[in-house]
């Protein structure tokens, strides 16, 4: 199905982030991208960092979402929410 406007990213040919032409968003968002493991969490985290991306959590567990939730954030130059997680066990 053909959907103009309309961008989509994944793994394996299987589309998980999506994008559409539009008005842009006036407040802040959060996206996430899955990381297949704690390493890409903390190379995300060091590149957004080195980049220019502001801190809003260094990589580490965060148990209030579950045992293995490993994740980092940042804020990018709009103000928002980007983050890496690993719901892998180490």
């Amino acid at each position: 199905m053909e959907m103009p406007g309309c961008y989509a990213f994944g793994k394996d040919m299987k589309p998980q982030f999506w994008f559409w032409e539009g008005t842009p968003k006036q407040n802040s968002l959060h996206v996430a991208f899955a990381a297949d493991s704690r390493e890409q969490v903390r190379s995300f985290y060091n590149a957004a960092i080195a980049a220019g991306g502001e801190d809003n959590g260094p990589p580490g567990l965060r148990l209030d979402y579950h045992p293995t939730y490993y994740a980092a954030f940042v804020r990018d130059p709009d103000g928002n929410n980007i983050e890496a997680v690993c719901h892998k066990p180490e």
